[in-house]
């Protein structure tokens, strides 16, 4: 157990959503089990809700570098509003919720050998302080038992936010964004991220991982952007 556990069972937390005590978690059991889970059938390869779990006909259009995607939360109420707190306003509590739910939902998922966080650029974390995707795979890795690599991979260019841009102007934003420096050949990757709405980020550090000879790379993210008629799902 580490310093954080021993923190939390110390110290018990009120919960980040109703402020009722929560104990060692930062969410209370009621609050926890109101998360909108994507429990959905849906695409293997991208996490797209799907009829019967199949791949998608975008990923079979167009398959993408990485090979799997597991995420624990449809990105809708309350994550739509936790995690901008976290990114944008630093509020590291928000991390651990986070980074427990995905844990949870990986909890079935084959184990990679080691997990590598969604990297910002330099110039990003001396703005913010942090690299959240980094404070959401610290506790992913101490809750599966993996390593934490952050050293294997970095954003090469200070790219501009990917909201508000479509699919085409995503994938040209973060083209050659990423490089990889690390020894990974032959090893199991899963990349870890807040949210995954069309995927290029993570497409595209996927694709300098298998450059760089890793054998399998898969996305871990804590929500998942979904069709409005399957955000409550």
């Amino acid at each position: 157990m580490n310093i954080r556990s021993l923190f939390r069972q110390a110290f018990p937390q009120h919960c980040l959503l109703c402020g009722a005590v929560a104990g060692p978690e930062p969410l209370c059991a009621a609050c926890l089990a109101d998360l909108p889970w994507h429990g959905a059938p849906q695409c293997p390869r991208c996490a797209t809700p799907t009829p019967l779990g199949q791949t998608c006909g975008a990923c079979l259009k167009r398959p993408p570098a990485f090979d799997r995607t597991s995420a624990a939360l449809a990105y809708a109420f309350p994550l739509d509003r936790l995690i901008p707190r976290l990114k944008y306003q630093g509020q590291l509590a928000v991390a651990p919720v986070l980074g427990a739910a995905l844990a949870r939902a990986v909890a079935d998922a084959p184990l990679p050998d080691r997990l590598i966080a969604m990297p910002l650029h330099p110039a990003r974390i001396r703005a913010r302080g942090f690299n959240h995707a980094t404070e959401i795979a610290r506790e992913v890795a101490q809750r599966v038992g993996l390593p934490l690599d952050l050293d294997s991979c970095r954003r090469n260019r200070d790219t501009p936010p990917q909201q508000g841009l479509k699919h085409d102007a995503r994938r040209r934003n973060v083209r050659g964004a990423f490089s990889c420096e690390g020894d990974v050949r032959g090893l199991h990757i899963a990349l870890v991220d807040d949210v995954m709405t069309t995927g290029t980020s993570l497409d595209e550090l996927a694709a300098a991982l298998k450059r760089a000879g890793a054998r399998a790379v898969d996305c871990w993210v804590a929500a998942r952007t979904l069709p409005p008629a399957d955000a409550s799902g």
